[in-house]
């Protein structure tokens, strides 16, 4: 510490310089943590998929309807533990532009399936007392400023005959984990059906199974399939990090762009960085001389040299992590996206930024500590 007054001193010589190079760091760590934060939530359904539930759907698509009657075939299959189903809404609130998922339930059994979504006991009753309740996930909430107890339409879309569909907030869950999706919207079933076109009826979207261990998934994903084969709605069953996976993939090339590019810049960034920071060290050569002809020894030259580098790094890459966190926090994607920055990410950023500024000022530090004092101050 008693060093550090020399190496702010160093730094403050060229503020302008000292400055860009602070602000370089600060892009590329900023740029790297948007990307680990996309990254994150384009395999946000994957991470954190249970290990012991399965996906059913239909085996053309996704959009194929299936029979509710599938629900108790399914129960009666050997290792399954619970079964419930689910549909997907697809209402637009105010514009087309406000996007968040929304799922018809069946409330008592999608709360068993998804124990990892908590809610009050209070707002749950009441929920279940109202048929056009909902609930909803606390980011979703926050993103529009509902509270439980308003009031909240929805234009349903063309599939479901159009018109105005209106629903009352009455609970709002939060994930317990990291990483857990609270931008979903909970409509009954009941409901549903009673305002739903005729082709609904006796219909449900996808089904989601539990299973007694993750070990017998399999099994029982393939006695699904053959339950219903060769029937007018044959099933793909899926685990659940299976499921998300595949839905990763249709978007899978947007990924790899913004990933590519992304990366492009990053480490351009990291090359002009360390070039400037190289630049500095040469330029000191008499100045390290100096030091070295007054009693400094030469690794306490070379740890000052890389102690600048690393100070400059880590307020730099500071900064541009926080910043990077600071919008994630937003909604910036209108929720197309569920992005977030796991402890991970931050870690990776800080080492990143470290062991540039290291490998940056690495060869300087190593000159200057095998600095010939008279052959450096002849030049001085």
């Amino acid at each position: 510490m008693r060093f550090l007054p020399l190496l702010l001193a160093n730094l403050r010589r060229k503020k302008v310089r000292t400055g860009l190079t602070i602000g370089s760091f600060v892009v590329a760590l900023f740029l790297f943590g948007v990307l680990a934060a996309i990254r994150a939530g384009f395999n946000q359904g994957i991470e954190v998929a249970g290990a012991d539930r399965l996906v059913v759907i239909g085996k053309i698509s996704l959009m194929q309807l299936l029979p509710m009657t599938y629900m108790d075939k399914i129960a009666r299959i050997p290792g399954v533990r619970a079964v419930t189903h689910s549909t997907w809404f697809g209402g637009v609130y105010q514009e087309p532009t406000n996007f968040f998922p929304q799922f018809v339930i069946e409330p008592e059994q999608w709360r068993q399936m998804y124990p990892e979504f908590a809610i009050d006991e209070a707002r749950w009753k009441e929920f279940l007392a109202d048929r056009q309740g909902v609930v909803v996930g606390r980011s979703l909430a926050q993103r529009f400023g509902w509270r439980v107890g308003d009031h909240v339409p929805l234009k349903a879309p063309g599939y479901l005959g159009g018109g105005a569909w209106d629903f009352n907030v009455r609970g709002i869950y939060h994930g317990t984990r990291e990483g857990d999706d609270e931008t979903q919207f909970w409509i009954q079933h009941k409901y549903f059906f009673e305002k739903a076109p005729r082709y609904f009826q006796g219909n449900v979207g996808w089904y989601v199974v539990r299973v007694e261990s993750p070990d017998v998934a399999q099994r029982v994903a393939k006695a699904i399939d053959a339950e219903f084969a060769n029937s007018s709605g044959e099933t793909r069953t899926q685990t659940e990090s299976a499921f998300a996976a595949a839905f990763v993939k249709q978007m899978g090339n947007i990924e790899f762009l913004i990933m590519a590019i992304g990366s492009v810049v990053f480490f351009t960034l990291l090359l002009v960085t360390g070039n400037t920071m190289a630049i500095a060290v040469r330029e000191r050569t008499s100045e390290l001389a100096v030091l070295k002809s007054i009693g400094f020894a030469d690794g306490l030259v070379m740890g000052m040299v890389l102690a600048e580098s690393l100070l400059i790094a880590a307020i730099g890459g500071s900064v541009g992590l926080l910043l990077a966190r600071l919008l994630v926090a937003r909604d910036i994607t209108r929720g197309l996206l569920v992005m977030y920055l796991p402890p991970s990410a931050l870690l990776a950023g800080a080492a990143v930024a470290a062991a540039t500024g290291l490998v940056a000022a690495l060869l300087p530090a190593f000159s200057a500590m095998r600095l010939n004092v008279v052959d450096a101050l002849r030049r001085f």
